[in-house]
């Protein structure tokens, strides 16, 4: 009889301890199934094979697990959580409160201002103009960025900003004004 078959009869029984012996040694075999499931998704999944198999530790019950038949039993109840939580991520990503509606932006199909013909550029500034209205700061960064062609690093010395922060409002600017741009 194995080491997992006689942890699960213990569980069975009610012994307590049973259950936080179970995880360690099911864990490595809960990753692979976590890592098969994972495979079959769509590119771009944000939940990792860890925290699918934690998740899913939690859905069985964590430490209180209930009482396993066999070792059969307990990993096809795991298999069954790990599927839920992905349909419920899949579920949960296309709410349109979660962005369900929202269409990937490549953040590099705006090109610098020299490359742009002249009907992108004035495109561009008429979308900038609008931006400003919306917040005047980032319409400033882009300005800086697109026109003068400084760097992160140079933008956010200018702007009395971190350098996170003007990567984080170059990225959000760039997808305004493309969304704005392409509409």
């Amino acid at each position: 009889m194995s080491e997992l078959t006689v942890i699960l009869q213990r569980i069975g029984q009610g012994d307590p301890l049973a259950a936080h012996e179970l995880l360690p040694l099911v864990y490595e075999e809960l990753r692979k199934l976590a890592a098969q499931k994972m495979a079959r998704e769509n590119p771009g999944q944000t939940l990792q094979a860890t925290a699918l198999v934690h998740e899913a530790w939690l859905r069985l019950g964590g430490d209180e697990q209930p009482d396993w038949q066999n070792r059969a039993h307990f990993f096809a109840a795991a298999a069954e959580a790990m599927r839920r939580i992905l349909i419920d991520n899949a579920r949960r990503k296309q709410t349109l409160r979660h962005g369900g509606d929202a269409v990937r932006v490549n953040l590099d199909a705006l090109e610098p201002a020299a490359c742009l013909e002249d009907d992108q550029l004035l495109a561009l500034s008429d979308a900038l103009e609008k931006f400003a209205f919306h917040d005047a700061r980032k319409a400033e960064l882009v300005k800086l960025r697109f026109f003068v062609g400084l760097t992160n690093e140079q933008a956010a010395r200018l702007l009395g900003v971190s350098e996170p922060t003007v990567k984080r409002d170059w990225a959000y600017a760039r997808a305004w004004l493309f969304r704005e741009m392409n509409s």
